[in-house]
């Protein structure tokens, strides 16, 4: 019997290939607590803690108990294993897409061949169907888990399009780039990668400007200038451009001094298992 459990996205758990509806919200916070660690013992305090927060019934163990017994019936008699540490789920790291997931990201981090990254990279970021726990009611796993996997997609995503960079791969990564700085306009590196894949296709203007969009964004919003990095990036840009302006036999219409001039601003200065440690300790005693 196999049992897929899929959290990127809304929740979808089949067996044998066959979809299993959970339709009760408590129901489906247990099977993804018990999903993010698998093989591995989960405390009733951790469960617990995803279930109900700060606001435990009286009878939480016994709760939990029902909803174990729930998911065996849904799922399987052997799927859901009882030991003194807790309940685990007895299914293999690869039938849990986001543990999967992170596992290839975490192996990308020591890769050393950047096709071989980037093709498993490729397939992790496909792995997404939407926000992690989507259609699950937990305030645990939606800011705390959920955070933790966005973030991680995140870097993973920025690393593909490095790879993609440094391989002069531009076809339609500018469209891409222009969409994520405007769906995570404070995330500086994709402002950076957008600045360098218009220099890699001529587009230094354009690359100008979107530093300037970036450095009145941050001004504005958290009153800081871009990082180093970003800067190091205009400045190449800005040297560039500069010598293309030099080259020219005519010149340009515009003054490019207008596209690179700084905007004066009074701001101006220089994967271990996630459920097995609450945030904070609950003696089951309580209950």
């Amino acid at each position: 019997m196999t049992v897929q459990i899929d959290l990127l996205g809304p929740l979808v758990v089949s067996v044998d290939g066959r979809p299993v509806p959970l339709t009760a919200a408590r129901l489906r916070a247990v099977l993804v607590v018990l999903a993010l660690c698998p093989g591995e013992p989960v405390s009733l305090a951790r469960m617990a803690d995803a279930v109900w927060g700060d606001d435990p019934p009286g009878n939480a163990r016994r709760a939990l108990q029902v909803y174990v017994t729930r998911l065996r019936n849904a799922l399987g008699r052997g799927v859901i294993r009882t030991g003194t540490a807790g309940y685990a789920l007895a299914v293999a790291p690869e039938q849990v897409d986001a543990v999967r997931f992170a596992r290839l990201v975490e192996v990308d981090a020591r890769e050393t061949d950047p096709e071989a990254e980037r093709t498993r990279l490729v397939e992790a970021l496909a792995m997404w169907r939407g926000d992690p726990f989507d259609d699950v009611r937990s305030t645990w796993l939606n800011e705390v888990e959920a955070t933790r996997l966005a973030d991680l997609r995140l870097a993973a995503l920025e690393r593909r399009v490095e790879l993609d960079l440094n391989r002069r791969r531009t076809t339609g990564l500018v469209a891409e780039l222009r969409a994520l700085t405007r769906r995570y306009p404070l995330r500086e590196r994709f402002w950076s990668q957008l600045m360098t894949a218009l220099e890699h296709t001529g587009q230094r203007a354009d690359a100008l400007l979107a530093y300037q969009r970036l450095y009145r964004l941050l001004a504005r919003e958290i009153g800081i200038e871009p990082s180093s990095g970003v800067q190091e990036v205009h400045r190449r840009v800005l040297g560039e451009a500069s010598r293309d302006s030099s080259r020219s036999a005519s010149p340009a219409p515009h003054s490019l001094a207008a596209l690179i001039t700084v905007p004066s601003s009074p701001f101006f200065s220089s994967a271990a298992c996630p459920a097995r440690t609450p945030p904070r300790a609950r003696d089951t005693n309580d209950w």
